[in-house]
C-alpha cells in the first residue's frame, strides 16, 4: 500500500521547482545537475529523489505547472472583462497586464519555458508547446477582438507576436525593485497598444 502524501507535499514541491527554475536559469538546465538543485533547496540528492525521479522529471513539472498557470490568467482575463462589461480593448489591456503582473514572480520559470523546453521528452514536449500556442491564440483572438479593422489573415501572427516581443523578454532587463515598476511597464505597453510610442499612459 503506498504511503500517503504528507500535508506539505505539493508545498515542497513548489519550493524545489522555484529552486530548480532558479539554477536552470543561472547556469543552464544542462549544467545545472540534480545536486545542484538539492544543495540550493537546503537539501540533500536522496531527499530530492523522493520528489522527483530526474532533473528532466523537475523541468517538465515545472512548466507543466507554469503553462497551466498562463492558460488560468487567460480564463481569468476573459471571466473579468464579463464581469466589469469591458471592451473588447479593455480586456485586451488587462490580458497583458494580468501577464506582466504573472511575469514579475515567475521570470526564472519563464527562462524555463523560453529556453529549456527542447530538453524534454517527445510527448512531454508537444505538450507545452501545445499550451504555448494555446495561449498565442488566445492573444490573437483578443486582438482581433479589440481591433477587427486592423487584424487581418494577413498580419494577425506578426501582430501577436510584437506584443509577445515586449513582454515576454521583460526578464532579460526589467526587474522588481528597479526603476520602472512590472505595472509602469505594463501601462507603456497598453499605452503602445493604443496609440503608439507617441501616446503616454495614463497617470494613474
Amino acid at each position: 500500500m503506498a504511503r500517503p502524501k504528507s500535508a506539505t507535499h505539493d508545498l515542497k514541491r513548489e519550493e524545489i521547482l522555484d529552486m530548480a527554475a532558479q539554477c536552470f536559469a543561472a547556469q543552464s538546465f544542462a549544467a545545472a545537475s540534480m545536486n545542484t538543485i538539492a544543495s540550493a533547496c537546503g537539501t540533500s540528492k536522496a531527499r530530492l529523489y523522493h520528489y522527483y525521479e530526474s532533473k528532466e522529471a523537475i523541468l517538465f513539472d515545472l512548466l507543466d505547472r507554469y503553462t497551466q498557470r498562463l492558460l488560468a490568467l487567460i480564463g481569468e482575463a476573459e471571466a473579468r472583462a464579463q464581469r466589469k462589461n469591458l471592451s473588447e480593448r479593455e480586456a485586451l489591456n488587462e490580458l497583458v497586464r494580468a501577464f506582466l503582473a504573472e511575469y514579475e514572480t515567475s521570470a526564472t520559470r519563464h527562462v524555463a519555458l523560453l529556453s529549456d523546453t527542447k530538453f524534454l521528452g517527445e510527448a512531454q514536449r508537444e505538450l507545452i508547446l501545445n499550451r504555448q500556442r494555446d495561449v498565442v491564440a488566445a492573444f490573437t483572438r483578443f486582438i482581433k477582438r479589440a481591433y477587427p479593422d486592423r487584424v487581418t489573415a494577413h498580419n494577425q501572427t506578426a501582430l501577436t507576436m510584437l506584443l509577445f516581443g515586449m513582454i515576454n523578454w521583460t526578464f532579460t532587463w526589467l526587474r522588481p525593485g528597479g526603476p520602472m515598476s512590472y505595472s509602469e511597464f505594463a501601462k507603456e505597453v497598453v499605452a503602445v497598444i493604443e496609440g503608439g510610442l507617441g501616446t503616454k499612459p495614463p497617470a494613474h
